[in-house]
């Protein structure tokens, strides 16, 4: 009796809501499959800091960070991208990218059911991005035009948790207010495990 092999290269897109977790989860997964994490809010920042208006750097970052990717494949290394999975096009590119290539693709989803314990994590970040929240009610600064209310920012988290944008096939979600060495650990064995 033979068994298929799963491929020895992925591709990982992270997803979550701020402060669910995926940043820590993507580099204890990079370490772990010695992959490249490639790290949205660091190129969004740079941008930033850059004085490139806030929506201008977003795209620009998005950009960025698929022709990181595609270089670092084409050099033979797994990928786990670090960025908001909010929108259908970033899953589509992600797995086109993964499909070129011959990677396996994963969608890993770090969710916190609580936005008071989202909020906490967001408020007890050291040295924030310029692109990263610092609270549930705080935006990235170069991000505020006029007033943001609560309730409206409250709404935005309940909405990236109740209606996260999934692909159909290759889905983890995990409940990151566990332990992570034990979820890396099952993301692992469910990414590793052969197939056939």
């Amino acid at each position: 009796m033979s068994s298929q092999t799963t491929p020895h290269k992925f591709f990982i897109q992270m997803s979550g809501a701020p402060g669910s977790g995926k940043s820590t989860m993507a580099k204890m997964i990079g370490s772990s499959i010695n992959g490249v994490v490639i790290d949205h809010d660091i190129l969004r920042s740079s941008l930033l800091n850059a004085s490139i208006p806030f929506h201008q750097a977003a795209k620009h970052a998005y950009r960025l960070q698929w022709k990181l990717a595609q270089d670092f494949m084409k050099q033979g290394h797994s990928i786990i991208m670090d960025s908001t999975c909010n929108y259908q096009e970033v899953l589509d590119e992600g797995s086109a990218l993964a499909d070129h290539h011959g990677f396996a693709y994963w969608y890993v989803e770090c969710k916190v059911q609580d936005i008071d314990l989202l909020n906490q994590r967001l408020r007890s970040r050291q040295d924030p991005m310029t692109s990263q929240r610092t609270g549930v009610d705080r935006p990235p600064a170069a991000a505020v035009h006029g007033n943001c209310a609560d309730q409206d920012s409250r709404a935005l988290f309940q909405k990236w948790i109740d209606h996260p944008c999934r692909p159909q096939d290759n889905v983890i979600v995990v409940d990151s207010t566990a332990n992570l060495e034990t979820l890396r650990d099952d993301i692992l064995g469910e990414i590793m495990r052969p197939v056939g």
